[in-house]
């Protein structure tokens, strides 16, 4: 059993939003050639409140990109992004929510950031996504979305710890690059912690003669 799992592809981590990443709106015809293929697909939502500790406007004296510790946890701070109810959180349009399973919410925790969609930075609590993929069989996790040295990276690390099979579709990703060489050394990462890297057509090519 697969399993496609879209994060935070959102409003406000693509050109024109809060959180751009670059070229974030590109990999939306990339994700939805590969929809159809997948047995079962689930997305992340990130779905801050405004008071979220990860926002510099919270932190009197500080601007986006500023390092601080948060309730024992380092943390970078952001400009405010995929705040509750706002048209930033909402879904990339070209995207259809309703070709997935499940949406699962993150980043509600003002205490704590949750970049993986699968846990919180502190790993404090689950979102569920973990226990709804083995409830469902899942063995092949499939990873795509925004952003790749941040929310996309720590799913993919964390897929790997639960056992999941887990593939990271490169070209179906983007990265912030806030240090040259972030989503190199992002990609680096997920390698070496056991994630096969793939690109979109050789995942057709793979779920093709898997089927």
């Amino acid at each position: 059993m697969n399993c496609l799992v879209l994060v935070d592809i959102q409003n406000d981590f693509v050109p024109g939003g809060a959180l751009a990443v670059p070229q974030g709106d590109r990999i939306v015809p990339i994700v939805n050639r590969l929809l159809p293929s997948f047995d079962l697909v689930v997305a992340t939502q990130d779905w801050h409140p405004i008071t979220h500790g990860s926002f510099a406007v919270n932190h009197s004296g500080h601007q986006p990109g500023d390092r601080i510790d948060l309730h024992g946890l380092p943390q970078i701070l952001w400009p405010t992004h995929c705040v509750q109810g706002t048209p930033g959180a909402e879904f990339v349009p070209g995207l259809d929510p309703e070709r997935c399973n499940q949406i699962f919410v993150k980043g509600m925790d003002p205490t704590v950031d949750s970049y993986s969609g699968f846990y919180d930075n502190g790993r404090r609590q689950a979102t569920g996504l973990g226990d709804y993929l083995q409830g469902k069989g899942v063995t092949d996790v499939y990873v795509a979305g925004l952003a790749t040295d941040y929310c996309v990276k720590f799913t993919v690390l964390d897929a790997l710890q639960l056992g999941f099979n887990t593939y990271l579709i490169e070209d179906a990703c983007r990265g912030v690059n806030l240090q040259a060489g972030d989503v190199t050394h992002a990609v680096q990462d997920m390698r070496a912690a056991g994630a096969q890297v793939i690109t979109s057509e050789e995942t057709l090519k793979h779920l093709g003669a898997a089927h």
